[in-house]
């Protein structure tokens, strides 16, 4: 009852005019419907007793007149009731999506885009029929059925009793089926979210299934999914349209067609009385019918509605604490202060890191995959908060600053470049759209990003398709360093952002990236040695802890767990330069370094 409620406050906004039009209408409609049984009585006992010829054509008028003005009401009721439901269903999904921005990414991390986006559109829509239905039921069918039982009280309460009869029998079937449909409701709701979710993957995915030769596969796997969801959609239906209301309802239009008949052919009812009674009764069952389907549609939308207010009422992670200050520039560094991490309690990604990245430094995290290297960098824009520890900026706690300010502050370059199905002009402006064409051609040109760009024949307005498709992997990190460069932000990351590409496109990229990192404080994830050797400060990070840190000559003279990356990297190519007798002064690696290599 509490989520019934709950979706019925959905109305709220729109009760004043739009709702009291609609019940209005609802009402008259429930009125003429009741008048229609006495001007059936009236016609029959004139046409058939009174046999007056010349009352023919006002009959006719009023019989039409009665019938535009049921059609008149009842169009009014159902498109005020239609565009009521369509604004709170738009309503419901602009908070959905609300809430859903300010959720932290541990969310997303443990459910499918497919099984999301279901919540926010089949599931919504279920919602808005519960809430037009059950108000059309309430102030519709239900008076409707009221002034129908009332009138055929009046024309015979006998008759009355023989039909209604068999009413109460209906409830304990009735009540069986609505926990049916509502269990199974549930159970569509989530099968759909499933293929939604299968269907996503396949299209995200597509050139993986191609590259491997899966298509049949993946179509035998879409349809055995699209057969369990039609096999539970035909329980549905099937429990939805078991004829339960229209057996009852013929039971008791038949005792009452027998007994009223016997009565007419007796000479103790009137045939005017009868012919009345019997399409009262039948005018009386269409409402009572299509309340016990609103019935079942009501159990269909709480199904949806559970699935909406779960998603509504998952707590983010991270927000904003009472008072949060804004924050106003970086001026002295960005500090970690005994940080653990852990995704799921008991299992910590991240242990004790102490770290400083002083303004306008660049301090590198490398290390073997898995270490917690994009983690760590995760936790200054909190994408994640800290499970213990702090991290400043300036000595102010991150968790005291306003996630708006903070992430004004930052701009972050990562290996997945996504990129939205928008122009090129769109997407380097993402951060800003109001900023001018000179200044986002300014930034592409930083990025190296122009040249390419303007061999489209509509060079900044070309559409790049879903997630950059039309682009080469270069290309896209190029407009992404672009936007970051765009959004000018004094505090950069960059993760693993040169890691996939190859030796031409890294170059390009990687002096745009130093344009980029010029007088900002940057932190850089890298695999590759090689673009981290200017680096102020490079920290090894092995099991979420910080092993060793230092310059990169610094590190490679200790001949620890960096030298052994190094090693990894580029031993095998300078083993080769020095046998040809290259190198020597202008190796990279330290003599000491060397000499150990030597002996090895």
């Amino acid at each position: 009852m509490r989520k019934y409620r709950r979706m019925i406050s959905y109305l709220r906004p729109y009760v004043w005019p739009w709702a009291v039009l609609a019940i209005t209408s609802m009402l008259l409609y429930s009125g003429v419907e009741g008048a229609i049984p006495f001007l059936a009585k009236y016609v029959l006992e004139q046409l058939l007793n009174a046999k007056q010829s010349e009352i023919l054509p006002v009959i006719v008028i009023a019989v039409a007149g009665v019938s535009v003005l049921r059609g008149a009401l009842d169009f009014y009721a159902d498109f005020l009731t239609a565009w009521i439901g369509q604004r709170v269903v738009t309503d419901v999904r602009n908070e959905l999506t609300a809430h859903l921005q300010r959720l932290d990414l541990s969310y997303f991390n443990r459910r499918r885009a497919g099984q999301i986006t279901s919540r926010v559109t089949a599931d919504v829509a279920l919602m808005r029929a519960t809430v037009t239905d059950a108000a059309t039921s309430i102030f519709k069918d239900s008076t409707s059925l009221l002034s129908l039982l009332i009138a055929a009280v009046w024309l015979d309460w006998v008759l009355a009793l023989i039909s209604l009869c068999l009413f109460p029998i209906a409830a304990v079937p009735l009540r069986y089926l609505s926990n049916q449909v509502r269990q199974t409701s549930r159970r569509q709701q989530e099968a759909v979210g499933r293929l939604n979710a299968m269907l996503h993957e396949n299209v995200q995915g597509n050139r993986v299934v191609k590259a491997f030769g899966r298509e049949t596969y993946e179509q035998e796997r879409f349809r055995e999914h699209d057969e369990r969801l039609m096999r539970i959609a035909t329980r549905l239906s099937r429990l939805r349209s078991l004829p339960v209301t229209d057996i009852l309802g013929g039971f008791a239009l038949a005792g009452v067609v027998w007994y009223g008949g016997t009565s007419v052919v007796q000479g103790t009812r009137t045939a005017g009385d009868l012919g009345g009674f019997v399409l009262a009764i039948v005018f009386l069952y269409r409402p009572f019918k299509s309340l016990v389907r609103t019935n079942y549609t009501i159990q269909q939308g709480l199904a949806g509605a559970e699935r909406v207010f779960e998603l509504l009422d998952t707590p983010s992670g991270v927000v904003d604490r009472p008072g949060a200050s804004v924050l106003d520039g970086v001026h002295q560094a960005i500090e970690f202060h005994d940080v653990s991490f852990a995704y799921d309690p008991g299992e910590p990604v991240l242990r004790h890191i102490d770290l400083r990245i002083g303004v306008g430094q660049v301090v590198a995290l490398v290390g073997m995959s898995g270490g917690g290297k994009s983690t760590l960098a995760d936790l200054i824009p909190r994408f994640y908060d800290v499970t213990s520890g702090r991290i400043t900026i300036d000595g102010t706690d991150v968790r005291e600053l306003t996630i708006k300010s903070l992430r004004k502050h930052m701009a972050v370059v990562t290996q997945f470049t996504f990129l939205f199905n928008d122009t090129i002009r769109a997407n380097i402006a993402y951060g800003d759209p109001s900023r001018s064409t000179e200044e986002i051609i300014e930034a592409a040109r930083a990025a190296n990003a122009h040249d390419f760009i303007m061999e489209f024949p509509q060079g900044y307005e070309t559409a790049i398709g879903d997630l950059g498709v039309r682009l080469s992997g270069g290309q896209r990190q190029r407009l992404a360093i672009a936007r970051a460069l765009l959004k000018n932000a004094p505090i950069l990351i960059l993760d693993e952002a040169t890691s996939a590409l190859d030796t031409e496109s890294e170059g390009l990229v990687q002096e745009a990236l130093e344009r980029l990192m010029e007088n900002r404080t940057t932190l850089v994830v890298a695999h590759r040695l090689s673009t981290v050797r200017r680096a102020n400060r490079i920290v090894v990070l092995v099991r979420g802890e910080i092993i060793e840190s230092g310059t990169h000559e610094e590190l490679l003279a200790r001949g620890a767990e960096y030298w052994k990356l190094h090693d990894l990297q580029f031993g095998e190519v300078e083993s080769s330069t020095a046998e040809n007798g290259v190198g020597g002064e202008g190796s990279l690696l330290p003599s000491a370094v060397r000499a150990r290599q030597g002996a090895r």
